[in-house]
């Protein structure tokens, strides 16, 4: 049996007329042991969902387990069994990074010392703050505190909604190898994320949008499934670019992807002629190269379709 399964689950918030539907019968199944990520942008349905997997909301519809355990029959024993690390700090910001380690402790009827090895890589990093009071932290270190607070004691199940968000990059490069290194003691771990690059960190994911799974597969499976050509072009007047090839025929969409942006053209399209036609619109540094999708691609692509 998989440590998550989701079935057909619905959740709406509002009056029934008025009702807002969050999530549009999701579903899908987490392995154990793996790292599964929900990659979306904000207001496509993720904290609903992992709010629902943590016991913390109803759905109206569907069903959902995690450890064979029922989110709605059984969320006292599912609370004792997973770790949670929701998206905003929630931690006590006037206690001592100490204090808020040994008041979760305390919470699930345990200690910091019983269960110190499986933290220790990540306390380690925080320990000589540990008499400073949480709200006094970065934000990489409140990630790091979180996530201690969330492993003490020592979950199978773990839980966390947008955790990168509102870090530097080398925090977040840091904080996603100490999820491989957790993933490497059998830890089933749910993150979502709206960093489309934080994609190909993990086993498998599922792409959300509005509500609805638009596609769940492992990154490279996402990626291959992206037939079309794919160019990247960039001018000295990138937004009169975008605009004037978004009219060119053949070209199906254009949009803006780091310095660059990205061209999807119909397969009898060419890096000539996509040049050709931007000098014929009067463009200078003309810079057109076919490129090999990324996770983004595909989500801008599932989007359109």
């Amino acid at each position: 049996m998989p440590a998550i399964h989701v079935e057909n689950i619905v959740k709406r918030y509002g009056k029934k007329k008025e009702a807002v539907t969050a999530l549009h019968g999701i579903s899908l199944s987490v392995e154990r042991g793996e790292l599964f990520g929900i990659i979306g942008p904000d207001g496509a349905g993720k904290t609903s969902l992992f709010r629902i997997l943590t016991t913390l909301l109803i759905p109206e519809e569907g069903s959902a387990t995690v450890n064979d355990l029922d989110v709605v029959k059984d969320y006292k024993a599912i609370r004792q069994q997973v770790g949670y690390m929701p998206g905003k700090f929630s931690l006590y910001q006037d206690l001592t990074v100490a204090e808020n380690l040994e008041f979760f402790a305390t919470i699930f009827n345990t200690s910091i010392e019983e269960h110190y090895d499986l933290i220790k890589d990540i306390y380690v990093q925080i320990e000589p703050f540990r008499d400073r009071r949480a709200g006094k932290l970065s934000g990489g270190m409140k990630q790091k505190l979180a996530l201690c607070c969330a492993l003490i004691h020592e979950p199978s199940v773990l839980f966390l909604d947008e955790p990168t968000t509102g870090v530097d990059a080398v925090s977040r490069k840091e904080f996603w190898e100490m999820l491989r290194g957790l993933r490497a003691r059998s830890i089933t771990i749910l993150v979502s994320t709206p960093y489309m690059d934080e994609a190909s960190l993990c086993d498998r994911v599922a792409l959300i949008q509005n509500g609805k799974i638009m596609s769940i597969d492992t990154p490279q499976g996402i990626i291959g499934s992206f037939q079309k050509p794919l160019y990247a072009a960039r001018t000295s007047r990138m937004l009169e670019m975008q605009r004037n090839l978004l009219q060119m025929p053949g070209v199906e969409e254009c949009y803006l992807c780091g310095e660059y942006s990205h061209v999807v053209t119909q397969p009898a399209i060419r890096t000539e002629q996509l040049i050709h036609y931007l000098q014929q619109h009067g463009h200078d540094q003309i810079d057109v190269k076919p490129v090999e999708p990324n996770i983004e691609d595909c989500f801008m692509d599932l989007m359109k379709n």
